[in-house]
């Protein structure tokens, strides 16, 4: 056994080295062949849904004319479960009367649910109601494991300039590190998992499988619901194996003509996670795959740029993109003319299937995938010049940009169909704040993981050497709490947007999505790149039907 493993990692390393020190794929062509149910099982399973689905909808009628805390703990408890998405309306209704009752006289615990609840919502409440909570200090004092814990997933919806806000969060983290220890078992978990990522910044599908487990533990559980989020969680992950068998199909031959290999990170499944974490309901199917096929171009493009080409290739093969005509491919470096034809291939399939939806936007995708290349080849330029920014914010003017998440909102946009309207992709082309704050995220969180790697390989600064650089902090331990706090004004502003924004509140919760996806992702590790720190989690979401 141990010889084998020395094998094992012998190869492992010797194929990060042939990848620019990227493993090879943890999946291969797995989902060619997984089926993770039977058809007939998985009919069975959609017949009891559709069953449980009515129960459900008539119990949240009964919730109605409940009371206010009753009515908290199902909407809190339905969308913990990943159930959520099957009652927009029902539950839409149900804020609306909890807004309209927001100020009875409410214990902290209550009201912590209450605020939490209503910002993640969308409205508007003042967190003024939390001033009455207040000792003779200016103090919020409570002992209440399960109250420290509703205020601090509160807290995490505040907006700049909340002080009772920031204090509330900083004293609760506080309290809560320090009594975690001894708290029973499942509340300790569920302590845990907060300290770790905060209610709303998880993951709808990675939150649900969580919780699933922690609701079957629970002596107040509804049966009937737990069985519902089980089989609506099955039925969702046998849906996206049958769409990882179509990508790995389509990957497989892209990658094969055009050569992407040996330079490219070979991340298809966890593009799809990706995608998943923004688009996760059974009505997006489409929406996933053609993000992942687009996504994945993006990627390659990435590490072309980032560590393959020469920069005159790389400004050559950018201008056959801006061309986008069949006489571009001769203008382009021999090596990359199979890559620029795959990508043109790729790209008119999926206009070709957006026109068949009737899509009014299917003009729209070429062009941000020829503005991806051109924030990428930017990018080279300071690499070459070895140009430090002054400031995180002139360094952002870019580096924001090319994390590709403006694109995505925008080609995510585009893949909804009728729900976005002209008017509304205008408005994502802007670089709107909600979108700009997703992006600070995301490259922030992006180059803390990996700023030692970009640095040996003589990639373009980071901003965290950026930010050591404007703050004159002499270790980059500061630099990266400095950008941390970065990270958590830009958090600020996603949840103050989603309060102002009069965009439907369907396309704004794609971009809150993305950010929690790319929170996901780079939590610990770059794990897009570093794919096996997040292979447990995508084992559960992939291949392991719940019992």
């Amino acid at each position: 056994m141990a010889a084998d493993e020395a094998r094992s990692v012998s190869k492992l390393h010797s194929e990060e080295d042939m990848h620019g020190k990227h493993h090879s794929t943890l999946w291969g062509d797995f989902f060619l062949h997984h089926v993770p149910c039977r058809p007939g099982q998985y009919l069975i399973m959609k017949d009891n849904v559709e069953i449980m689905k009515e129960e459900v909808k008539k119990m949240l009628l009964d919730v109605g004319s409940s009371d206010l805390s009753h009515k908290l703990d199902c909407i809190d408890t339905l969308e913990r479960l990943g159930l959520g998405y099957h009652y927009t309306k029902e539950i839409d209704e149900l804020m609306c009367n909890v807004f309209e009752a927001r100020d009875q006289d409410l214990d902290l615990t209550t009201t912590s649910q209450l605020f939490y609840l209503l910002r993640k919502h969308g409205y508007h409440i003042s967190s003024d109601v939390f001033l009455k909570f207040r000792d003779d200090k200016g103090d919020i004092v409570t002992d209440d494991a399960r109250c420290l814990l509703r205020m601090y997933e509160a807290a995490h919806v505040r907006v700049n300039g909340e002080e009772i806000l920031d204090n509330i969060l900083s004293h609760t983290k506080r309290q809560l590190q320090c009594i975690v220890d001894d708290l029973e078992p499942t509340l300790q978990e569920e302590v845990r998992y907060a300290l770790e990522t905060p209610l709303f910044r998880r993951l709808n599908r990675v939150q649900a499988r969580q919780f699933i487990s922690t609701y079957e533990k629970s002596t107040t559980r509804n049966n009937m619901l737990l069985e519902f989020s089980k089989l609506d969680f099955n039925i969702l992950l046998t849906l996206y194996c049958e769409e990882l068998k179509d990508l790995t199909l389509w990957w497989k031959e892209f990658q094969a003509q055009a050569n992407t290999a040996i330079y490219a990170r070979d991340r298809m499944v966890e593009m799809h996670f990706w995608m998943m974490g923004v688009f996760f309901e059974p009505q997006y199917s489409y929406s996933r795959k053609m993000l992942t096929q687009l996504f994945m171009i993006v990627s390659v493009l990435d590490d072309l740029y980032d560590s393959h080409c020469t920069t005159e290739e790389g400004n050559t093969f950018t201008a056959a993109l801006q061309r986008w005509d069949e006489e571009g491919v001769e203008q382009c470096p021999t090596y990359l003319r199979t890559l620029y034809t795959n990508i043109r291939a790729t790209v008119k399939a999926i206009e070709e299937d957006l026109n068949l939806q009737n899509n009014k936007h299917a003009k729209l995708v070429k062009g941000l995938i020829i503005d991806m290349a051109m924030c990428y080849n930017a990018e080279t330029e300071w690499r070459d010049k070895k140009y430090v920014p002054a400031t995180v914010d002139e360094h952002l003017k870019i580096s924001a940009r090319s994390s590709g998440c403006m694109h995505l909102v925008s080609q995510g946009f585009i893949s909804m169909g009728d729900v976005a309207t002209s008017e509304t992709l205008e408005w994502a082309s802007t670089y709107p704040k909600i979108v700009r704050a997703v992006c600070i995220i995301a490259r922030l969180a992006n180059d803390i993981m990996s700023y030692k790697r970009e640095a040996s390989n003589n990639t373009m600064v980071s901003t965290v050497q950026t930010c050591a650089k404007e703050y004159g902090t002499t270790t980059v331990e500061q630099a990266i709490e400095k950008i941390r706090e970065l990270i958590e004004e830009a958090w600020m502003d996603v949840t103050h947007e989603c309060l102002r924004q009069p965009q439907p509140k369907a396309l704004l919760e794609r971009a809150v999505n993305l950010a929690r996806t790319m929170d996901f992702l780079y939590k610990d590790v770059d794990g897009y790149t570093d794919s096996r720190s997040i292979k447990g989690i995508l084992d559960s979401l992939y291949v392991h039907l719940i019992d």
